[in-house]
């Protein structure tokens, strides 16, 4: 029998669908600094590429990316546009290079041009969206919006997705086998949570987006030679 607290079968199956890989965002051809740590940074074995990206969840994604879902999504609901503009122009100007600046604006666009195609977001919220114009959080808490999944729920799959698409970048760019990256995916998975209740904790003026070699190694890869990644 179904715990009294389960999703609606249709909000799980879309929280699913919105931290796949396969949904056509681009997030696949990311690496976001990876790929550069791989050529310059030491990251060259399964252990030293789940440091990283255990690094990269709980200094960067925790405090900058999950902190703004996590007030992004409530701002939806409640149609407080003012406040879903200002988390915004927030992840607009703490991106610390173009590469990233851009990541977040195509998947953005990207995730809002894919909404377009279902009856889930009202035409209001849509057109409100597209005048930002979106970053991918903002949008993804969006999309998030009407579904009967709490925030920590919704802030889980993202946390997952991202997971998924940097070891499949991992993968490709150390490069490793299928059983590390599923090791590392483990990993990952586990330290989830305690990132999520991390995140939602966060007030305005605790999110940050301080890496400074995530910044600098995003810089590099701008002109690095022979990419298999965006960024």
């Amino acid at each position: 029998m179904p715990d009294a607290t389960s999703l609606p079968a249709a909000s799980l199956l879309q929280l699913i669908w919105l931290a796949s890989p396969a949904l056509p965002v681009g997030g696949f051809s990311y690496s976001e600094g990876l790929e550069s740590a791989v050529d310059c940074a030491g990251v060259n074995s399964e252990a030293t590429a789940a440091d990283w990206l255990s690094d990269q969840l709980h200094l960067s994604l925790a405090r900058g990316d999950l902190a703004v879902i996590a007030q992004a999504i409530p701002a939806w609901r409640s149609a407080d546009l003012p406040r879903v503009k200002m988390l915004n122009d927030w992840m607009l100007h703490t991106r610390e290079t173009s590469e990233m600046r851009l990541q977040t604006e195509q998947m953005g666009r990207s995730l809002l041009e894919w909404l377009r195609n279902h009856d889930s977001v009202s035409a209001a919220h849509l057109d409100a969206c597209a005048a930002l114009p979106p970053t991918y959080p903002v949008a993804f808490a969006l999309a998030a919006s009407p579904l009967a999944a709490g925030v920590p729920d919704c802030l889980s799959a993202y946390a997952f997705g991202w997971a998924e698409n940097m070891m499949q970048a991992a993968l490709k760019s150390v490069p490793l086998g299928q059983s590390a990256g599923q090791r590392i995916l483990a990993r990952l998975a586990a330290e989830i949570p305690a990132t999520v209740e991390e995140a939602m904790a966060l007030a305005d003026e605790e999110r940050q987006a301080f890496s400074p070699m995530l910044a600098i190694l995003s810089s590099q890869h701008e002109t690095q030679y022979s990419r298999l990644f965006r960024s």
